[in-house]
């Protein structure tokens, strides 16, 4: 092959690689968009075992490829193009008869979950065909090509993060799929040229009709856009497209916001329009005139603390649209920060919103920060008297579809960075509502609890207020003790208002259960025993996991234990059990068939060959080792970015395209290597010592540095991620090279094996995460590259 042609085989690889990881980034955003977050990991993780798959095609049939290498490259690049344009015209109408909740009660939903698997299956199954065949053809150039194809991953999800400021998520597969179109038309093999070129400039018109005309995608009837559709009079009026995700703003006449209201509350409630993420509820615009004597938050729970006392400055964590803010201004608190990190919605509340919240944000008192609410506390010297976290739950709950949602904000070591941020006299408020079985209400109140203690406060009872509506529950943690005069304010509150004490300086039992009574009344035996000193023994004892969070375990939504699956399905009965914490329970299914499929697809054909020559074992224990290593490290460095860097979003675009670009570099310079078994044990050795120092000093790194400006954190990343990620690209090219000088024939399985171990250990390593925190993780991927370097040793 000339020149030309060297540069465009690796501009077509790095074009098909970029498709590849643009896609899988863009249907995660379109899936979260029309059904759930956990539905769109548990189909993408299925779809990547097209790598898999493709490695078992190739060794099947690796000299009919070898044979006709030049067509086939083209026409997989050309046809993953147009299978991915494909899945928008045939999701359409897939998505219309399946949904997450009715796998769990209807079991022809299946049916619907493996087409959806299939669809999804198909173009990650041609691109990487057209990957493993470059390996194999290119294989003495494996550093370079294995350089191509990492760069032009890091650089796909940079692209794909542009196309989210521009796009809505029903467009984005379609944009995607001209890369790996426009790359089979580079590489077009000349005797074929003249009867192809035409056909293949013409398949670009699919996808770009279905950018210019996209189709609609019906949205889950579970999620609340689509309940709130229902309602007569509902109309979506504006939208917005963003890498925070698909904003939406909806007119709903005959919807009222008024979250535990007190039963004494006798005017009208006010109607507002409603803004939607994804299709979930992100909060209600409502405003209020000069002719309003009370706001209707005054009859709620969430009051408690202004009538404890004045607040002077009070910070709004996770503030939504500006609704506790709006109500802190309204109890004439002299300062209102307010933290916020969908900078999107920040712009439209303050501009095209403005009218619907009564211009708040021109009020002088109200400072806006686009940020997320742990990087600004981990940043901020300020004091304040108040501080107010997000509501937890919603009214009828979730049913655990936020189990695996990383919420940092409601971790022990977040309230601990709150508590320090409180004046002398300072207050922090949280509302809940009240679910049963009882378990956010508890594990907040044992977050708390533990708070105090790890500030030196014994008296829990003289620094925690808790008071119950109907449905909400508020709690009040104070610095100093609790004075009879604040104390008789909070009696004569609930007198008013109907409501309930449940923890106050001085309660008694009868107290608890006046205006609100309880079917259960086991609800404040809890209490009292999490306040008690032998909390740690209720912790292990009851039915659900309600120790607070960490932020190497920041799931506050996870409460399922695992050894007490059999006792929740003789008291709830077995198809009531998952929607206790559906979100957990899709992830372990999908753990399973991922297993399962990995395994049919991979290791059984495995032992099934009858291939000569040694190098099975060591292409299993190498490149599956590598695969879940590397993955393992992926996945801890976005969790721990997303406090660095303030939202999800950029945390996951500097990790990846740091870590793949870094890993290109090392493939690259690996290249010049000599075939020595010295050369891969030292490389691993090194990559173990990095990944155990990371596990010990990443998180004190990125706290260190966390007051930088943003293009400074740019550069420290890029400087913090870049050693171990070089030494992480050079073990795959180099095991490639040493099966090729032994028995190439295992190239195709080498391939299939890493990329179908790497989405395996993508489902594994939430699951561990879940169960021992972060930590271990990252510990494990060590372990996991200690398999490969012994693979080495005694090769």
């Amino acid at each position: 092959m000339n020149n030309a042609g060297n540069r465009r085989i690796y501009l077509s690889l790095g074009l098909l690689s970029a498709s590849l990881i643009a896609f899988q980034l863009a249907l995660m955003q379109l899936i979260s968009a029309v059904q759930w977050n956990h539905f769109a990991y548990m189909v993408i993780s299925i779809a990547l075992l097209g790598f898999g798959a493709s490695g078992t095609l190739l060794a099947l049939s690796r000299k009919w490829f070898e044979r006709h290498a030049d067509f086939a490259l083209c026409s997989l690049m050309l046809l993953t193009g147009v299978s991915m344009s494909g899945i928008i015209l045939f999701s359409s109408a897939l998505f219309g008869k399946f949904d997450t909740y009715l796998i769990f009660v209807d079991f022809s939903n299946v049916k619907y979950l493996f087409l959806s698997y299939l669809s999804f299956f198909i173009p990650f199954f041609f691109g990487a065909l057209a990957i493993g065949l470059i390996y194999i053809r290119y294989v003495s150039r494996i550093g370079t090509m294995y350089f191509a194809d990492l760069l032009g991953s890091g650089l796909g999800g940079i692209f794909l993060l542009g196309l989210l400021w521009v796009l809505y998520p029903v467009q984005l597969p379609a944009a995607v799929a001209v890369l790996p179109i426009v790359a089979g038309i580079l590489i077009i093999p000349k005797a074929w040229f003249g009867r192809l070129i035409i056909p293949s400039l013409l398949l670009l018109f699919l996808p770009l009709y279905l950018v210019i005309f996209p189709s609609e995608l019906p949205v889950s009837e579970f999620k609340s856009i689509s309940k709130a559709l229902n309602m007569p009079g509902s109309e979506v009026y504006m939208e917005r497209k963003s890498p925070y995700g698909h904003i939406q703003v909806m007119a709903c006449p005959s919807l009222r916001y008024a979250p535990g209201l007190s039963l004494s509350f006798k005017e009208e409630i006010p109607v507002g329009d409603v803004l939607y993420v994804n299709g979930n509820w992100f909060g209600p615009l409502a405003g209020r005139t000069e002719h309003d004597e009370s706001h209707f938050l005054d009859y709620t729970t969430h009051n408690l603390p202004y009538v404890i006392s004045e607040s002077g400055s009070v910070l709004i964590l996770d503030g939504g649209t500006g609704l506790y803010a709006g109500h802190a201004l309204w109890n004439r608190a002299s300062k209102v920060t307010y933290v916020e990190e969908n900078k999107k919605v920040l712009g439209l509340l303050g501009n095209d919103l403005a009218f619907q919240i009564d211009s708040l944000f021109s009020d002088p008192r109200l400072s806006a920060i686009g940020l997320h609410s742990r990087s600004f506390l981990l940043a901020d010297t300020s004091r304040y008297d108040l501080i107010v976290l997000p509501p937890i739950e919603s009214f009828g709950g979730s049913s655990g579809i936020n189990a695996l949602e990383e919420q940092y904000i409601l971790t022990l070591d977040a309230m601990s960075d709150i508590w320090d941020h409180l004046s002398d006299k300072g207050m922090i408020e949280i509302t809940s509502w009240m679910d049963y079985p009882v378990r956010n209400p508890l594990k907040i109140l044992a977050t708390l609890v533990e708070t105090l203690e790890q500030k030196g406060y014994m008296e829990i009872d003289q620094h925690l207020i808790a008071i119950r509506s109907w449905g909400t529950i508020s709690f009040v943690l104070k610095k100093t003790p609790f004075t009879p005069d604040e104390v008789s304010s909070v009696r004569d509150f609930c007198e008013l208002m109907y409501f309930d004490p449940v923890l106050l300086p001085g309660i008694t039992a009868a107290e608890r259960s006046v205006y609100n009574h309880l079917e259960d009344s086991s609800f404040f035996s809890s209490v009292d025993h999490i306040v008690s000193p032998e909390r740690d023994s209720f912790y292990k004892n009851y039915d659900f996991n309600i120790r607070p969070a960490t932020d190497s375990k920041p799931y506050f939504s996870q409460f399922l234990k695992l050894d007490r699956l059999s006792k929740l399905h003789n008291l709830f009965g077995q198809g009531a059990v998952p929607f206790l914490e559906i979100g957990y329970f899709i992830t372990l299914l999908t753990f399973v068939q991922i297993s399962l499929f990995a395994f049919f697809l991979i290791i059984l054909p495995l032992f099934f060959t009858r291939w000569k020559g040694k190098g099975k074992v060591y292409t299993l224990l190498h490149f599956s080792g590598i695969g879940i290593g590397f993955m393992f490290v992926e996945i801890i460095f976005i969790q721990q970015f997303i406090l660095y860097f303030g939202n999800p979003v950029s945390a996951a675009s500097a990790v990846l395209s740091g870590m793949l670009i870094s890993s290109g570099v090392g493939s690259l310079v690996s290249s010049r290597f000599k075939k020595s078994n010295r050369n891969i044990t030292g490389i691993l050795f090194l990559v173990i010592l990095f990944i155990v120092f990371y596990a010990f000093m990443l998180t004190p790194a990125l706290r260190t540095s966390i007051n930088l400006p943003f293009f400074l954190k740019i550069l420290f990343s890029i400087l913090l991620i870049s050693p171990l990620a070089f030494f992480m690209g050079m073990p795959f090219p180099i095991g490639l090279k040493y099966l090729d000088g032994q028995n190439n024939t295992l190239i195709p399985w080498a391939w299939g094996i890493n990329g179908c171990f790497s989405v395996i250990s993508t489902v594994l390593a939430s699951i561990i995460a879940v169960e021992a925190g972060f930590f271990w993780v990252m510990l494990l991927a060590g372990l996991a590259y200690g398999f490969a370097l012994m693979a080495n040793i005694f090769r």
